[in-house]
């Protein structure tokens, strides 16, 4: 009988390893915070959780198929081809697990990689997913591969293959060095797509395009200012006549609308509002995910705040983006990557705002203000209830008090 050689619906194996999901990932304090109303009250702290915050459905996905591909094939070598999510506890238990990873950071697996695969080794596609090139030589090595790809992300890549069919080149707002803008990006070349996008980090960038469209910005310039993100062979005269935009879908929300919009009206001011339809289209590509943590942490600063903590991996991109919401409405904002990152008066945090690539942390003193003080608390999408417990706790050692307040 011929072994299946590619898995996307897990192994139908989560009672066997429940335990090991709420060993390493439950929080008895967040479920009891959660049950008093997202608020803890403790002599004078106030700790206010936003509504929606942590595991999303993708991740908690992906991560529940990796420890189900661990207890199917107990045996076998098991590589994952990057970080299966961007949190460093989640990664360091994989590895605990025996899981190798093929590569770190944004690069990707190199060939020397892929080399030291055989068939008979496991390889689990991550939650951004994975380039289709990837997956071929995957599939060329006879590998089993396990798929963790988030749905949301699949909903993308549909959008970007219809407009790659169609002689579209997709516009994808997104880092460009980003595991799942890179995935999504070859998409274009599926069942002969005709292989043409453009990634556009913010709107910045989204208004050089706009000018050449216009008129403003000669194709040069534009090749200078943008060619990082650029397909091969890509020819802005004749690639920017017809373009539909997407999205990384943990990008800030409101960016990504503002980004179409502005594709939109640059296409109506050159082509007509009549011709509009031949050159541009949008669809709703939005993660509801990333829009429930991003909304629901703007309704958490509408509370008086003296402090604000997300917790998520510095290279997590969702949690970069509630950093940064945090950061322009409460002065003491702190993005830590880890609950452990609270040390009683110290805090080890990265300035909202740098590049996810970037490895920049500091420590500052004196974090937490003297009196009455109230505390929102929220975490990226990558970031399990462990991890949130964790910092409840310390911020609680912070002030002096035991932990153990919070189960009170």
């Amino acid at each position: 009988m011929t072994e299946q050689k590619y898995f996307r619906k897990g192994f139908k194996l989560r009672e066997e390893v429940q335990h090991l999901l709420d060993r390493d990932y439950r929080s008895e304090v967040v479920d009891r915070v959660r049950e008093n109303g997202n608020v803890l009250v403790a002599d004078g702290l106030t700790v206010h959780l936003a509504d929606e915050f942590g595991f999303c459905y993708g991740v908690d996905r992906a991560v529940d198929y990796a420890f189900q591909t661990r207890e199917k094939f107990p045996e076998r070598r098991i590589f994952i081809t990057g970080d299966m999510i961007h949190n460093v506890s989640m990664n360091d238990r994989l590895r605990e697990m025996g899981i190798e990873f093929l590569s770190t950071g944004f690069d990707g697996p190199s060939e020397e990689a892929f080399d030291r695969l055989a068939p008979d080794d496991v390889v689990l596609l991550p939650a951004f997913g994975a380039p289709i090139d990837w997956v071929e030589k995957l599939r060329e090595k006879g590998c089993v591969v396990v798929d963790t790809t988030c749905g949301s992300v699949l909903s993308v890549w549909k959008r970007v293959t219809r407009y790659a069919s169609k002689g579209f080149t997709s516009i994808i707002h997104g880092k460009y060095y980003h595991e799942e803008t890179k995935a999504t990006a070859s998409q274009t070349y599926r069942d002969g797509g005709n292989g043409k996008y453009l990634i556009v980090r913010n709107l910045e960038e989204t208004g050089y395009v706009t000018d050449f469209i216009l008129g403003r910005m000669e194709a040069g310039e534009l090749r200078e200012r943008l060619g990082h993100g650029m397909c091969p062979g890509f020819d802005p005269d004749e690639d920017l006549r017809r373009v539909g935009v997407a999205n990384q879908t943990t990008m800030l929300m409101s960016e990504t609308l503002a980004v179409g919009e502005e594709f939109r009206k640059a296409m109506i001011e050159r082509y007509g509002a009549e011709n509009s339809a031949e050159h541009f289209e949008l669809f709703d590509t939005i993660c509801s995910a990333t829009q429930d943590r991003q909304d629901a942490l703007f309704e958490l600063l509408e509370k008086p705040l003296d402090a604000m903590v997300v917790i998520g991996g510095y290279n997590s991109s969702n949690t970069n983006n509630l950093a940064i919401i945090a950061a322009e409405r409460v002065p003491r904002s702190y993005h830590i990557a880890s609950g452990d990152g609270i040390d009683g008066d110290k805090i080890r945090h990265k300035p909202a705002g740098t590049p996810l690539d970037a490895r920049e942390e500091i420590e500052e003193h004196g974090w937490l203000p003297e009196g009455p003080v109230r505390i929102g608390l929220t975490a990226g999408a990558s970031t399990p209830n462990s991890q949130i417990g964790l910092a409840i706790g310390r911020i609680l050692e912070a002030r002096g008090l035991p932990p153990e307040l919070a189960l009170q």
